[in-house]
């Protein structure tokens, strides 16, 4: 990783979806600008808001995708960051918009 970058592996939700009724909506389909979140999987040396296994909020739309190793994942920037959630209790709340 280099600079500020972020790999991270988005969650199902960026993918196809499914309305109420069971019909499935292709991610290609047009929708809002909505937010989704991913676990970061590793991050470049300048980032300082983010680590390792941090959930980040994010617009899908921003990121580059990359297939290392026969899995999908996303290449963003740290300014891309809407939030992240993370598991960190060092005199923290653990979301940070």
């Amino acid at each position: 990783m280099t600079a500020d970058r972020i790999l991270v592996h988005p969650s199902d939700e960026v993918g196809e979806r499914r309305s109420r009724a069971g019909i499935v909506i292709p991610a290609t389909a047009a929708q809002s600008r909505r937010l989704a979140w991913a676990k970061v999987v590793a991050v470049g040396p300048t980032v300082r808001n983010v680590e390792d296994g941090d959930l980040v909020l994010f617009l899908p739309d921003t990121g580059f995708e990359v297939e290392i190793r026969g899995d999908e994942y996303l290449l963003l920037r740290e300014r891309d960051v809407h939030a992240v959630a993370s598991s960190r209790t060092e005199g923290q709340t653990g979301l940070y918009l």
